[in-house]
């Protein structure tokens, strides 16, 4: 049979069930819950179980408590206050990102990750910013990809123009009026089967 540890006289029982009930804590609340569990004849083994926890940090929570009482049941962890990151730009330079990631890029291209990591940089004098910061501050500045979609070689705006007008307009209407959407290619094989065509993507 499990061998029952007896708890100094802190508490009473019932004053444990409350602590335990009234906890926000969630690591302090179970210190109590088996503390209670114990106060009414449970063994230490028994109320670990019953808690979900190891019987070697049972056995260390009764031996606090029973050495210092309610001070031994209070998780110092959450009263460590973590420092925050010190934000690498700050709300002037992000600003200017902000205005900066409107146009184009230095070589040209679309704003990426690096490249704002590399302009922030030259902005902040720091010699190494990840890239992973840099996505992390291009998303801050409200950045979306705008990739223009590429045209067809061969694509005509006046064809295409006249091509999308000679469609019926219950056709168009039902594909949003986009003759090279899926819809409107589908449309037209059901309504000429036996045709041949030759679908050409105009951008």
């Amino acid at each position: 049979m499990p061998k029952k540890v007896k708890l100094v006289n802190h508490l009473n029982s019932g004053e444990l069930k409350e602590k335990y009930i009234l906890s926000l804590d969630p690591i302090e609340s179970r210190r109590w819950h088996l503390l209670w569990k114990i106060s009414q004849s449970w063994s230490i083994k028994d109320s670990a179980i019953a808690v979900g926890i190891s019987y070697e940090y049972a056995r260390e929570i009764v031996r606090k408590y029973n050495l210092q009482g309610i001070l031994a049941v209070i998780n110092k962890k959450k009263t460590i206050k973590r420092k925050g990151r010190t934000p690498l730009l700050s709300p002037e330079q992000l600003e200017q990102l902000g205005e900066e990631v409107l146009g184009r890029s230095v070589d040209g291209g679309i704003w990426t990750g690096p490249k704002v990591a590399r302009w922030m940089e030259t902005k902040t004098g720091r010699t190494k910013i990840g890239n992973q910061r840099g996505w992390d501050y291009l998303k801050k500045s409200n950045y979306s990809w705008k990739i223009p979609r590429r045209k067809h070689y061969k694509s005509d705006p006046e064809e295409q123009k006249q091509f999308q007008y000679q469609l019926p307009e219950k056709v168009k209407a039902s594909f949003g009026g986009n003759p090279s959407s899926r819809k409107c290619r589908a449309a037209l094989q059901q309504k000429y089967p036996q045709a041949q065509a030759r679908v050409v993507v105009y951008g």
